[in-house]
């Protein structure tokens, strides 16, 4: 099944992005208004987050939610052909400092969140750079869309680890330099083991891998944003928070991380992804050794 659906993809993907968008456009409009796509979590999320905004003022963010939703996966798909000259003029990125970390001998771990367009953010830093990326992912239940979407991912030359992989791949490649991507804002499964801080106010679950990890390792840390410029053009915002992350307290690093995170995501409120259950979890007080919050 790869094959037929590769090719179909790919030719879909030569169509010029103004077709593209117009696509995106009704598919918008089919989830938002007709399917009602996780209308009720993507409004419940957006009245946790901004409780100040009326309801009228979260369904406006939760319309521009859906474009920017169904955009995000045209503009992965346009991946599958687009020359790398066309991508840099859509995703600008200043790697000089980060490269500067890396001729220096440090390791680096990029912490993102579920900000559009992140598979653009992955590939704009494998192809800037100097590091071998390794981008830490999800698996996908279909074996051909799995397939599909390693070939997107590793485009630019990342070496596409599986989360359910991690634990026995990543210390043989951690025995060279390396530059770590990890999408820090997942809703972790085991909300007993994670770190619990407030998120917009309220209490919410966070990794403690991200954080311990990079401590143990010593790496450089980096934020990153990804901030929308109009339709298809992208800025990446790096934030080195520091060059040895051995010297944070623990938990200290989240609490970076989610305040950078709440910044950002309320500076282009539709541009995160709202149908993900980021307060999934009830806090509860057999939790409280895990409170992080200051």
């Amino acid at each position: 099944m790869y094959y037929p659906i590769y090719t179909f993809l790919y030719l879909l993907s030569l169509l010029p992005f103004f077709v593209l968008y117009g696509i995106s456009d009704f598919t918008a409009f089919i989830l938002a208004r007709v399917v009602r796509y996780r209308r009720d979590v993507v409004l419940a999320n957006l009245a946790i987050a901004f409780p100040e905004k009326t309801h009228n003022e979260h369904i406006k963010i939760a319309r521009r939610f859906y474009r920017n939703f169904t955009d995000n996966f045209i503009e992965t798909l346009k991946i599958l052909s687009i020359s790398g000259a066309a991508f840099d003029k859509r995703m600008q990125v200043d790697m000089s400092d980060c490269n500067q970390m890396a001729a220096a001998g440090k390791n680096i771990q990029f912490n993102s969140g579920h900000q559009m367009n992140w598979e653009y953010a992955s590939l704009a830093i494998s192809k800037h750079l100097r590091l071998p990326w390794l981008a830490v992912y999800k698996r996908i239940a279909s074996r051909p869309i799995e397939r599909l979407f390693l070939k997107i991912r590793s485009k630019f030359g990342a070496d596409m680890v599986a989360l359910e992989d991690y634990s026995f791949r990543m210390p043989a490649l951690m025995k060279q330099q390396y530059a770590l991507g990890l999408i820090a804002d997942q809703n972790p499964a085991f909300p007993n083991k994670s770190y619990w801080l407030n998120f917009f106010g309220r209490p919410a679950p966070f990794l403690t891998g991200t954080d311990k990890g990079a401590r143990r390792a010593k790496t450089a840390v980096v934020f990153v944003n990804v901030f929308r410029i109009k339709r298809g053009y992208f800025k990446l915002e790096l934030e080195i928070v520091t060059e040895d992350a051995s010297e944070f307290a623990d938990g200290e690093l989240t609490r970076k991380y989610r305040d950078f995170l709440e910044k950002n995501i309320r500076r282009q409120p539709a541009n995160y992804l709202w149908s993900h259950r980021r307060w999934k979890h009830d806090y509860k007080e057999d939790y409280k050794k895990k409170w992080i919050d200051v």
